[in-house]
């Protein structure tokens, strides 16, 4: 995948992480991004973990993998914080 893709499909990963994570508040674009890009190397890392591929490319079950990382991210992230 390009440096686009990977853009694309970690802030729309990182933003529907937000929302269900609820920290859509506190942070913008920028932060969703990484948020996003991060989650889809830790969602790849789990979903290899179980036998499953990891992100495949620009498509749904990409922006899956990566939203599930991004949950997991943002999870542990405020686990941390408290």
């Amino acid at each position: 995948m390009g440096i686009i893709s990977w853009i694309i499909l970690g802030g729309l990963a990182g933003w529907i992480s937000s929302l269900i994570m609820g920290t859509d508040a506190s942070q913008g674009i920028g932060l969703n991004i990484l948020v996003g890009v991060v989650g889809a190397l830790l969602g790849g890392a789990v979903f290899s973990f179980f036998g499953s591929y990891g992100v495949t490319g620009l498509n749904f079950y990409s922006l899956l993998v990566a939203t599930i990382g991004s949950i997991i991210l943002l999870w542990l992230l405020r686990a941390v914080r408290s």
